[in-house]
């Protein structure tokens, strides 16, 4: 591959690396062409970004990057796959699905400002919530408590009624 090309490609990368928030380094290895096929698909569907990379160009990107990559410098071996995206925990759940075969497997992760080295923080990474997933915990939090004084003084209207109507209609 000359050079320019090599350029190229590092530059591309780092403006993947600044575009997405969050990215998954996974190993494909043991995938035929059709199951890679198949998850290519399922990225896609779920909005990933799917790129299989040369190591010594993703370690030259993090370099060049703003942010320091180095725990994730020794992941770079063997066969890597990034994927991008903007939810943090969407491509934990896919790479889950494949757990039972064991391929792809997870080689190291940058999620919401952390990085997670290993394959058995897969787990940890697909119970990570999205902005939008806590923003609509609080949101339900916070009108819990209105939904339950509204409902007290609803029931409780329905009681004032019944006891007024109950003494307006007895004999005096």
């Amino acid at each position: 591959m000359k050079k320019e090309v090599k350029d190229t490609i590092i530059v591309e990368l780092g403006e993947m690396l600044k575009a997405y928030p969050h990215f998954y380094l996974a190993d494909l290895s043991g995938l035929n062409a059709e199951k890679t096929s198949v998850l290519r698909r399922k990225c896609f569907k779920s909005e990933i970004k799917l790129l299989v990379v040369k190591n010594t160009l993703l370690h030259k990107a993090f370099e060049a990057s703003e942010i320091d990559f180095s725990p994730l410098y020794d992941s770079l071996k063997g066969n890597t796959a990034v994927m991008f995206t903007n939810t943090a925990n969407v491509p934990a759940k896919l790479l889950k699905e494949y757990t039972k075969e064991g391929v792809p497997s997870l080689k190291a992760a940058y999620a919401e400002e952390s990085f997670f080295v290993g394959a058995d923080k897969l787990d940890e990474l697909a119970a990570l919530k999205s902005k939008n997933e806590l923003i609509a915990d609080v949101v339900a939090l916070l009108q819990s408590p209105v939904k339950n004084v509204v409902s007290a003084l609803q029931s409780g209207a329905n009681t004032i009624h019944g006891v007024l109507k109950t003494l307006g209609e007895r004999p005096e």
